[in-house]
């Protein structure tokens, strides 16, 4: 068997609520009529248009090979590019989405859902998390400004059997308007940090004390600020403290010391060379790789079992197409670190929902891990008809 061409696709809906999400997505094709669906997960921020030509070009290095060979392909990505050693988001998320898409067509190939072949499936459902509780829990973003906001989003995540949300109650200023990197790094003034504070006291008062909060900081605050608002946090028992700083072992490493909670970080380190220097030194007690930019199913699966060495738990980053959240599940699920899932606000929208075939959505807070062969999705043809497509032969 061998890989004869790789579509590059990048959907370029711009929606209204959030005019620049830009998944990124491809699809590997074989002699045999097998093909592959895999993603690079740079849907959000700025970069999806490289992370698209980063596809295209990785892509003329694996024609002709035997797609089967996860690793031997994985090897020639990093070694043979120059720029891909030592990681970095777009070069390792053109990886993660190549490498993705052989393992689907891995798993179809032996007729098998993926988690079979990372050696087996150790539990059938996910404990999930509602994540991003600041940007509402609706069908569409909805910014929540006023305390009363994070409350409602809170209850009605509950209502829907969530047992842990996750908010990140530091975006947007009571006043309307997105905070600036001016106003949340530093030492805070007591204001802001009223702010931050008062709004999680609430949420706890409203959802009780046996649901699970995690608070996000999504790394727009810096070491001092995360000590001063954690010191605050800890009495509010949040389950962990998710980027809390820029991503750096030293810097985790302190805000872990001063704080004594658990931290969380990863969605922004690539490759396991670059996980190492956290677990080594003890300053993270959480990972979130994303499969889509953190090397795919091929680096992943080695990150989560050197995390495994070290006592720390696992939680995917998934915030991209459905195909995110399948492959999420299918390493979820085969991992005997795993914490807790993922359940993105995103993964409520129809203009997300409607790029793949299957629409994975928690039950009662659990979510299923698909059975069919490979990740367990698919893209639609809409990606097809309304992307830009680029061929490589």
């Amino acid at each position: 068997m061998k890989i004869t061409k790789v579509d590059a696709i990048q959907i370029e809906d711009k929606p209204d609520d959030q005019p620049g999400w830009r998944p990124i997505v491809c699809r590997v094709y074989t002699d045999t009529g097998l093909y592959g669906d895999g993603e690079a997960a740079i849907a959000y921020g700025v970069g999806s248009t490289a992370a698209y030509g980063m596809i295209q070009d990785l892509a003329k290095l694996i024609i002709g090979m035997n797609p089967l060979d996860t690793e031997v392909i994985w090897e020639k990505l990093y070694k043979s590019t120059f720029w891909a050693q030592n990681g970095g988001p777009i070069v390792f998320a053109g990886i993660s989405a190549l490498d993705i898409a052989l393992w689907d067509i891995k798993g179809k190939y032996f007729n098998v859902p993926v988690y079979q072949l990372l050696g087996g499936k150790m539990r059938d459902k996910l404990r999930c998390y509602a994540s991003q509780l600041q940007f509402g829990w609706g069908e569409r973003k909805t910014p929540a400004y006023q305390i009363e906001d994070y409350v409602a989003n809170a209850k009605k995540a509950v209502s829907e059997g969530y047992d842990a949300i996750k908010i990140d109650f530091f975006t947007f200023d009571p006043k309307g308007y997105r905070y600036s990197s001016e106003e949340t790094t530093r030492v805070l003034d007591p204001y802001h940090v009223h702010v931050v504070i008062d709004r999680l006291a609430a949420v706890r008062e409203a959802v009780g004390p046996d649901v699970d909060i995690i608070m996000e900081n999504h790394s727009y605050i810096d070491a001092q600020v995360a000590v001063q608002l954690g010191e605050q946090a800890k009495k509010y028992n949040i389950l962990f403290f998710e980027e809390p700083t820029t991503p750096n072992p030293k810097m985790n490493k302190f805000v872990c010391d001063k704080l004594n909670i658990p931290i969380a970080q990863g969605e922004r380190i690539y490759s396991r060379w670059g996980y190492a220097p956290y677990f080594e030194d003890g300053s993270i007690q959480l990972i979130q790789p994303d499969i889509g930019n953190c090397g795919g199913l091929t680096e992943a699966k080695k990150i989560c079992d050197l995390a495994h060495i070290y006592d720390v738990g696992v939680q995917a980053h998934v915030c991209a197409s459905p195909l995110s959240t399948a492959v999420a599940l299918q390493l979820e699920a085969a991992i005997p670190n795993f914490t807790i899932h993922e359940h993105h606000v995103y993964n409520r929208y129809d203009y997300n929902k409607k790029l793949c075939k299957y629409d994975y959505q928690p039950v009662d807070g659990y979510i299923a891990v698909p059975d069919f062969p490979g990740i367990g999705n698919e893209l639609t043809d809409y990606c097809f008809t309304n992307g830009k497509v680029t061929t490589i032969e």
